[in-house]
């Protein structure tokens, strides 16, 4: 399944009004209230700057979402065949200016490199 296919089935959760408010013509980007797992999960996407980019935060409580959670939003938003990656910076880059978020990565106009699948 496509990404924008994707897509249209997740604006049923897509917050449409306030400040984060937005609608489906603003395609990948906006604000969504995800149930997964019994929590609720505030995700936000956007595709500027050459990256589809979605971050993630627990609605109700200061946890971090887990590698199901991780992999559930990631099949929500992206593409079957999409790569995406959760990057772990090199110290003296490192920023944490939201504690409690996570973030999925993949660029608009490159492959990512991979390893080969018998590492993966």
């Amino acid at each position: 399944m496509t990404c924008l296919e994707k897509l249209s089935k997740a604006n049923r959760w897509r917050i449409r009004t306030g400040k984060m408010g937005s609608d489906e013509t603003y395609g990948w980007n906006g604000c969504f209230l995800v149930p997964r797992e019994g929590e609720m999960w505030h995700i936000m996407i956007a595709d500027g700057l050459g990256w589809k980019h979605l971050s993630i935060k627990n609605a109700q409580r200061h946890m971090l979402p887990t590698w199901n959670i991780m992999c559930r939003v990631k099949d929500l938003f992206f593409a079957d065949e999409e790569w995406v990656v959760q990057f772990h910076p090199a110290r003296e880059d490192y920023v944490n200016d939201h504690p409690g978020v996570l973030h999925l990565w993949c660029p608009l106009n490159e492959s990512l490199p991979k390893p080969p699948i018998a590492l993966v």
